[in-house]
């Protein structure tokens, strides 16, 4: 009987890819990135058996940099293909990762309906309430009255987009935000957001240095949200609204009904062409 050799556990470095990422100095990308891979490690979760789905911004660059499979997809349709991924291959971990704007604007149908759905994956949103790949114009979680933009120099005068409220509303059984700022809190909730049987979400606030700057205060704002988290839609509701959206932590967690595809019969290519010359 010829023995195996004992496997070495892989440490966060190796589900890092050897592309460097292009992000700007300071931005809290760096430490999401670290986070991500920090969490994939504590899990022990095969490369082979994971996938990062993403959309098109900064944030969505994330499969680029860290070596499990991954798919660069297009602007607000990460949800849409990480669904299709789930739904074929079940047995697969499924990561999705986006930004406020690719995942609440363009992506916002996507967002409600992947909540409702309640899959079995965990969707990373990368929040600095702004396109920083466009040159800063404002996304939907920026604030009515921010007027640094060219495109908007008098405030959007729109009320923020409260992502935390909407997962909530439409069905996610996991809700929480994180700050990059934070990287040991942030790789726990990425660690309790995956291990939940259910859709994830996952809220991290992360400061654009080039755009945002006055989001470097943002380490002296956020906060814990105070208690456990709530299996209670109702009080969840109430934290949500009296935080202000800077709490840090989950805060909601409950059972759902999981939706999985029913196992049929393996259909072929040439089945469908006989099914559409009938």
């Amino acid at each position: 009987m010829t023995c195996q050799p004992p496997v070495t556990p892989l440490k966060a470095k190796d589900y890092k890819s050897q592309i460097k990422p292009v992000w700007c100095p300071g931005c809290g990308h760096f430490s999401i990135l670290s986070a991500v891979t920090k969490a994939l490690a504590h899990l022990a979760l095969s490369k082979e058996q994971t996938a990062l789905i993403s959309g098109i911004g900064c944030s969505s660059r994330l499969p680029a940099y860290t070596d499990v499979y991954g798919f660069h997809g297009v602007h607000g349709r990460a949800l849409a293909v990480a669904s299709g991924l789930k739904a074929a291959r079940p047995d697969l971990t499924v990561l999705v990762a986006g930004g406020d704007g690719d995942g609440f604007s363009i992506g916002g149908n996507h967002f409600m309906h992947a909540c409702r759905r309640n899959m079995d994956m965990t969707y990373i949103v990368m929040d600095n309430e702004v396109y920083g790949m466009t040159k800063g114009q404002a996304s939907p979680t920026t604030a009515p009255d921010w007027t640094q933009s060219k495109l908007t120099p008098h405030g959007t005068g729109v009320p923020s987009f409260n992502p935390a409220a909407i997962a909530l509303a439409t069905g996610a059984s996991f809700v929480a935000r994180g700050f990059s700022g934070d990287p040991k809190t942030l790789t726990q909730l990425l660690v309790e957001a995956i291990q939940h049987k259910g859709f994830s979400f996952v809220q991290v606030l992360s400061p654009c240095t080039t755009f945002r700057p006055e989001q470097k205060n943002w380490k002296h704002e956020v906060h814990d949200f105070s208690g456990e988290p709530t299996q209670n839609s109702a009080q969840a509701a109430h934290n949500i609204h009296v935080d202000g959206g800077m709490g840090v932590g989950i805060i909601y967690q409950a059972e759902h009904p999981v939706w999985e595809p029913t196992p049929s019969a393996t259909h072929t290519v040439d089945d469908l062409n006989m099914g559409f010359s009938l």
